[in-house]
């Protein structure tokens, strides 16, 4: 009989496969489009099927490698990154992305304890910011605003997008 040697493998392939069913099915009812002119239903139906097979693999992968077992869970650490996301989500309109994503960043740090707060840190924080704003908003035209509600008649109309 089969038995689950790889328990990480199994429930990690698990929980893939079932945020890869609820993109899928969120994606349905969106018009698919083509790969140089995608539809709001590409990006849904591409990242769920990714993820299908990936969970499909690592839970077949569980049966036949030897793996750990699942320890217990960092509740600390899952509050962490839950907070972040939540965090970025209720900021990005408001405060706008410069803000909502460094926020979202040094909050999910706090779930590690290498993560270290410095000069280093901060550059790369910088960076990385700097680096969505020019892909996702300029490059890509992600409708999100570098500045958010908080700062209109602040910054200049052609800094919002």
């Amino acid at each position: 009989m089969f038995r689950i040697r790889a328990e990480r493998d199994f429930f990690a392939g698990l929980l893939y496969a079932v945020l890869a069913i609820a993109f899928l099915w969120w994606g349905r009812d969106y018009r698919f489009g083509t790969a140089s002119r995608m539809g709001p239903g590409y990006f849904p139906v591409a990242l769920g099927s990714l993820l299908l097979a990936f969970g499909a693999t690592s839970m077949v992968r569980a049966f036949f490698r030897d793996g750990p077992p699942v320890g217990g869970i960092a509740l600390r650490k899952l509050c962490l990154i839950i907070m972040a996301v939540v965090a970025f989500g209720m900021l990005v309109t408001a405060a706008g992305l410069i803000f909502a994503l460094p926020v979202m960043v040094i909050v999910s740090a706090f779930a590690s304890q290498e993560s270290r707060f410095d000069r280093r840190a901060l550059l790369v924080l910088l960076g990385l910011t700097v680096f969505c704003i020019l892909v996702f908003v300029k490059g890509l035209g992600v409708p999100m605003p570098i500045f958010g509600s908080w700062f209109d008649g602040l910054v200049p109309a052609s800094w919002q997008r």
